[in-house]
């Protein structure tokens, strides 16, 4: 497990913390392909974003920051997990306005 120790002040700072580490992991560059999210709900509540980078050819990379834990999990294109990130502050993830 990877431990990242700067503080998100924000979701979009977790975005391209995600989308970067993505594209370096798979060696695509930052920006050129599109990252997609969805937040994940548990009972009602946010718990997590997942992340998917729409690679070459149709292929999909994901990873998910799960609130309880504080940690990103990445996975490759054939949903093997491929790194661990613990983070030490995130920013705080606020329920959907309807």
């Amino acid at each position: 497990m990877v431990s990242h120790g700067e503080p998100f002040a924000s979701i979009n700072d977790l975005r391209t913390f995600v989308n970067e580490t993505i594209c370096y992991q798979e060696q695509l560059e930052v920006g050129a392909f599109q990252m997609t999210e969805r937040i994940l709900t548990r009972l009602g509540h946010p718990c997590g974003i997942y992340f998917c980078v729409h690679g070459p050819r149709q292929v999909k990379f994901s990873a998910i920051w799960e609130t309880d834990n504080n940690t990103v999990l990445f996975y490759g294109a054939s949903g093997e997990r491929t790194l661990k990130t613990q983070l030490v502050d995130a920013p705080v993830l606020q329920p959907a306005v309807a």
